[in-house]
């Protein structure tokens, strides 16, 4: 932390802009070496840079925010040049010349932001999932977290719990004093017991933040030779799978992501299902059943109305679509009644109609909360032992109220380690090492 650091924050060359970041208690000086003077704070200003020879490396605009007003919370400098590669070059390259400077470690600029107050967990790993964000929703997920919202809900909770164990504590050392409340059942237990429903009812959303992180995952099942794999590259419009008349063609999972209204969609071509000596063909059989397990959506498909014999949701029931291909050789031949949507990859008949039942099994975000979700598992693992500790306060009133205090302080210590209001040093490491660098 006592390092001046310095990244490349902008993303690949060559660009039209290069953003080159600054951080640190040699900020100031740095500027003045480069730049002939600190510019007024906050302020965009057209600075010549130059090297310490005094050659002219770039001319751009440098922004200079004094700390604690920062992302970082120290002195921070932003030098916006051309995005070419030899000019970004020539200028890390002279920083990198300048003693106590050093090249910034993937999200170490995040990180100092946390050490110094201005970010908390949730909001670092949603302004990380903002930055990988590639559908609408998931940009709106990480929006409501890197904001701080989320955050918000959770720091709530604690400050109950604070609450809670402060009125309990009161009862006991202070229980003959007039002012302290006499029934603490009274005061609190009821308000536990709300939030040990908020809590549960909270952690309901995981599934859907998972959808919505990740990708609702959509597998193509069916016997050989039905169309699965012109299915998928029907819906991802490129070639992906091969496709011939062979029966087995396909002989191992392959899958595509694709964006449905604003959602990660991730579909997967299986191999046909059938029985086979050929042990290639029997893995690939096995990994196909293995895929469905993993499911939130299965599209069987059948050439043949009398073709969606099989069983393929196991012991877990799945949501599936039965989905009839290859209209176009017969019309005739389907009754509608035997499946739920008729297509023909061939002329594209029917395939928009596919593409809106799936639609229908995608979250429903109407609600204005509906985004305030537990993305992480350490966030679902965090909140279950928060819960459960409540609970065991709730249930264990006849072993005084120290021992109740006691599990909900343990629940208070699990929401704070979702925020990383507590110790969580060994989570640090693991948390930043996933932002790019000059992040």
């Amino acid at each position: 932390m006592a390092d001046t650091i310095y990244a490349l924050s902008s993303g690949s060359l060559p660009a039209g802009v290069g953003v080159i970041r600054i951080s640190g208690p040699q900020t100031r000086t740095t500027l003045q070496a480069i730049c002939g003077t600190v510019p007024v704070a906050r302020q965009a200003t057209l600075r010549s840079i130059r090297g310490r020879n005094g050659e002219m490396l770039d001319q751009g605009l440098v922004l200079f925010f004094a700390a604690p007003a920062s992302f970082t919370g120290e002195d921070c400098a932003e030098l916006q040049v051309h995005g070419g590669r030899a000019v970004v070059e020539a200028i890390l390259r002279e920083l990198s010349a300048v003693t106590g400077l050093r090249h910034a470690e993937p999200g170490e600029f995040s990180r100092r932001a946390f050490h110094n107050g201005k970010l908390d967990l949730v909001e670092v790993e949603g302004l990380a999932d903002l930055i990988a964000a590639e559908t609408e929703m998931q940009r709106r997920l990480a929006q409501e977290h890197s904001s701080g919202r989320l955050s918000d809900l959770y720091g709530n909770w604690a400050r109950r719990l604070v609450h809670a164990r402060a009125m309990i504590e009161a009862e006991l050392d202070f229980a003959d004093e007039d002012d302290v409340p006499g029934s603490v059942a009274e005061q609190i237990w009821s308000d536990m017991q709300k939030l040990r429903s908020e809590i549960d009812q909270h952690l309901a959303g995981a599934g859907l933040a998972e959808i919505i992180r990740d990708g609702l995952k959509i597998v193509i099942v069916g016997e050989p030779n039905v169309g699965k794999s012109s299915l998928l590259n029907s819906l991802a419009k490129r070639d992906i799978a091969i496709v011939t008349d062979i029966a087995g063609t396909t002989r191992d999972v392959i899958s595509v992501d694709l964006s449905l209204a604003g959602f990660s969609v991730r579909l997967f071509d299986t191999a046909g299902l059938r029985e086979t000596r050929d042990r290639v063909e029997q893995e690939g059989i096995r990994r196909a059943y293995a895929t469905l397990e993993q499911a939130d959506l299965i599209l069987l498909l059948a050439d043949r109305p009398d073709g969606f014999p099989m069983d393929v949701t196991g012991a877990a029931a799945k949501p599936v679509l039965r989905v009839g291909t290859k209209i176009d050789r017969d019309p005739e031949l389907w009754d509608k009644a035997a499946a739920d949507i008729l297509i023909s990859t061939a002329t594209g008949q029917g395939v928009d109609g596919l593409i809106s039942a799936i639609t229908k099994f995608l979250p429903d975000l109407s609600e204005s909360s509906a985004l305030s979700l537990p993305t992480r598992k350490r966030h679902v693992s965090c909140l279950k032992q928060a819960k459960d500790a409540i609970e065991l306060s709730l249930l264990h009133d006849d072993r005084g109220l120290d021992i109740q205090a006691e599990y909900l302080r343990q629940a208070g210590d699990a929401l704070g380690r979702i925020t990383g209001r507590v110790d969580v040093e060994d989570l640090l490491d693991v948390i930043f090492s996933q932002f790019c660098i000059g992040k």
